[in-house]
């Protein structure tokens, strides 16, 4: 996937390459990571992202490893622990952790990392960030994918996620809001070689997917498919169950020869049992294999805008 100078564009596959779908662990919460993959083994996808964080097997490569052996299930790819909830994880400091998810991806066979932006309090990290995301490509085969974010919105103090939604929708943008990141919440600002597209965040941050995607171009390397309504709070929806272009956009990636990773990054927090949990991720991973498959994107589809015919609300 990445190109001889160890940074470049993302090479493009010829059309029909099957799109590898894996399952982020953190959609499992407040179940643990043997859950995910537990379930990924369950449900047939094809590996798991691993987002490191307080969980202490989510940072012991060796119990991990194992979780490897057990589900064979394959880990496709490190979230390094950049989330407010885990800025003590592997340390307080940021360039040292990077650095460890890339070692950490090497070790578990993993060829990407997703990172967010820095936050703006983080001055040295944010100032070597692009430099130091270059580095590690330029020594390494594993990819350094910069995640899209979101602003911090006014109306998430007042009212519900419905009337937030309904906010933005009227407005055409999120209104008063404050980056935490630096220098933004779009890593196209900062010019990296390659990105992780975030649908959810889109949502929240009240940007066009198609047209970010197109910023990213061949830069485009993971894809967090999720859904969003366009609530003032991060939602991770099901795809299809918001408003996001999620159908569309896999449509796009097949049809431009993607050769990265999509991943089920979705908020199943409020399934009451088990079993409601595997329905909701099976459900994720059905519309994955359906608008991913190679051939059609050709066919089209009866619906080009992922959510218009759901109520979530």
């Amino acid at each position: 996937m990445v190109g001889d100078s160890g940074h470049g564009q993302v090479r493009r596959s010829p059309r029909g390459r099957k799109v590898l779908v894996g399952l982020s662990t953190a959609s499992v919460y407040p179940e643990n990571t043997e859950a995910a993959f537990r379930y990924a083994a369950d449900l047939g996808y094809d590996g798991v992202e691993l987002m490191v964080w307080a969980e202490s097997v989510s940072q012991d490569i060796g119990a991990v490893a194992g979780l490897v052996r057990r589900y064979a299930i394959p880990v496709q790819a490190i979230h390094a622990p950049c989330l407010l909830i885990s800025q003590r994880v592997w340390g307080a400091d940021p360039v040292a952790k990077l650095e460890r998810s890339v070692r950490t991806a090497e070790s578990l066979g993993a060829t990407s990392v997703v990172v967010h932006p820095p936050f703006r309090w983080q001055r040295r990290y944010a100032e070597g960030f692009a430099d130091q995301v270059a580095d590690l490509e330029q020594r390494s085969d594993v990819i350094v994918a910069v995640e899209n974010m979101f602003p911090m919105r006014a109306d998430g103090f007042f009212g519900s996620k419905e009337r937030s939604a309904q906010r933005l929708r009227r407005r055409g943008g999120p209104g008063a809001a404050l980056s935490a990141f630096s220098p933004s919440y779009d890593p196209t600002d900062s010019g990296h070689a390659h990105y992780t597209l975030d649908l959810s965040h889109t949502a929240t941050a009240g940007m066009d997917a198609m047209k970010l995607a197109e910023r990213m171009g061949e830069g485009l390397a993971h894809l967090h498919l999720a859904d969003g309504r366009g609530a003032s709070m991060d939602e991770h929806l099901i795809p299809g169950h918001g408003a996001q272009p999620c159908a569309q956009l896999c449509r796009h990636l097949v049809d431009t020869g993607f050769d990265g990773q999509a991943v089920i990054e979705i908020n199943t927090q409020n399934a009451r049992t088990q079993r409601e949990r595997s329905s909701m991720l099976a459900q994720a991973l059905a519309f994955a294999r359906e608008h991913l498959e190679p051939g059609r994107a050709a066919s089209g589809s009866p619906r080009s805008h992922s959510g218009g015919d759901h109520d979530d609300t």
